[in-house]
């Protein structure tokens, strides 16, 4: 936000150029029409509450509210990744809003084409509807005395919608439908009240995607789909990587063979002649024959005795593992197994 209000500060002379054309262009070219006057030509008080519920009211408290619900319910150390890639997408967004000003499109409902410059007022667009609906002021002068008015691309409505709900269907993958309704929604919101086209929402969803997976292979924890609560962990894994057969079976470090036990017909296991079995091979006898004619000679067998052994994890300086956290156990170089 000081950003946004140091921006005002700038002179004009010193400021980009304000962009009219631009997102019209491309919106004909990548769509073959402008999405946005579409859906906004005809409206009904209906339409403005459901435009407004998402863009008015959840575009603010939502970002609140997956917070508190990831805490909660989600693996420990969630919030703060989620908390840190929200805030690095809305600086992204913000700093291309600046550097690349665009025009939304109620200023080509009210301007047509004609060039913009600094200090003209916004617009509260379709949100003036819901004001006079209500008989409030809560759009009306916060937007047309916004400092930057003309920050069309990228959406940021549809960057917060997309990036929460990829965090949330990531860690409550069953309501993943509910989560894209939702975007959908916010969507048609954003270009019903004509506050934006079609091609800035694809392009707030292009930074927040890209948040959310950076987040996601490095430093988000992975849930456990058997945890309902944070207080039920025991343990938490970092990062994304794909998943062994072993580990989806809760072997650690893809050892689940150590702990086979051994099963007729199926063993790796071998014992070792004795002297007099390779007396025979010497006079000419073959492995060919019976297990009653060749006992003992090099054959399969299933060892009876437990198996004791202790999983030790090496870091990569060569150090016992402590349990400390690791960003991903491919990071221990090794595991060492002592009988």
């Amino acid at each position: 936000m000081w950003a946004l209000t140091l921006a005002r500060f700038i002179a004009p002379e010193y400021r980009p150029h304000i962009w009219v054309k631009v997102l019209p262009a491309l919106e004909n070219v990548l769509y073959g029409a402008n999405l946005s006057n579409i859906l906004s030509a005809h409206t009904h008080p209906v339409l403005d509450i459901l435009a407004w519920i998402p863009y008015g009211i959840g575009h603010f408290a939502l970002p609140a509210v997956c917070s508190a619900v990831l805490f909660l319910f989600a693996a420990p150390g969630t919030t703060p990744v989620f908390a840190r890639a929200f805030g690095y997408m809305c600086m992204l967004g913000v700093t291309i809003q600046l550097i690349f000003p665009c025009t939304p499109p109620w200023y080509e409902k009210a301007h047509g084409l004609e060039p913009a410059h600094y200090g003209m007022e916004g617009s509260p667009a379709g949100l003036a509807r819901v004001d006079e609906l209500l008989g409030v002021d809560m759009y009306t002068t916060s937007f047309t005395t916004a400092p930057v008015p003309f920050g069309a691309f990228p959406s940021l409505h549809a960057g917060n919608a997309v990036i929460e709900a990829l965090f949330m269907q990531y860690c409550f993958p069953r309501f993943r439908t509910f989560f894209f309704v939702y975007v959908v929604w916010i969507w048609w919101a954003t270009m019903y009240l004509n506050h934006h086209y079609a091609v800035d929402l694809v392009g707030g969803a292009l930074i927040s995607t890209m948040a959310y997976y950076i987040a996601r292979t490095k430093w988000l924890p992975r849930p456990q789909v058997d945890k309902t609560t944070r207080w039920e962990y025991e343990y938490v894994e970092y990062g994304d990587r794909p998943r062994s057969v072993d580990e989806e079976y809760g072997y650690a470090y893809g050892l689940s063979l150590l702990e086979r036990r051994g099963v007729a017909g199926d063993s790796d296991e071998w014992t070792l002649g004795s002297s007099s079995s390779f007396e025979s091979l010497s006079r000419g006898d073959t492995l060919s024959g019976s297990a009653s004619s060749t006992p003992g000679i090099l054959s399969p067998t299933t060892p009876t005795d437990e198996f004791r052994h202790m999983v030790v994890g090496l870091t990569p300086q060569g150090e016992v593992w402590n349990g400390e956290r690791i960003g991903l156990e491919s990071e221990l170089s090794e595991v060492v197994v002592v009988r």
